[in-house]
């Protein structure tokens, strides 16, 4: 099913889930936080950070930073590549399964909300 919006209802739906994401109590993720986030849970695996940040189109130190506070909250792990040690691959964690999965909650929410 296809969910067909004109542009200020797209743009209502963005506000309401962020309004819900910053007052929810959770901590708060950058746009750019969340789609590391988004990608590493939604693109199949391997994910490095060299490979991040192609896809991205930002540095391997921004991208570094952004698993730093990730990593922190729980929501992905890293672990040196044992087949290449130069390669940092990032893993996904329960905790962070559980919040992608709100997230898509939370937009469902949010979609089926929006005046018609």
């Amino acid at each position: 099913m296809a969910l067909e919006l004109r542009p200020s209802q797209a743009l209502k739906l963005l506000q309401d889930f962020n309004y819900t994401l910053v007052t929810d109590g959770e901590p708060d993720l950058s746009a750019r936080q969340l789609a590391i986030l988004l990608t590493i849970y939604l693109e199949p695996p391997p994910h490095t950070v060299r490979g991040l940040a192609a896809k991205l189109k930002v540095t391997k130190p921004v991208i570094t930073r952004a698993l730093d506070t990730m990593g922190k909250l729980e929501l992905v792990a890293r672990r040196r590549d044992e087949a290449d040690r130069r390669n940092v691959v990032i893993q996904r964690t329960p905790k962070g399964a559980l919040a992608v999965e709100r997230l898509g909650d939370v937009l469902r929410a949010k979609a089926r909300a929006l005046p018609r």
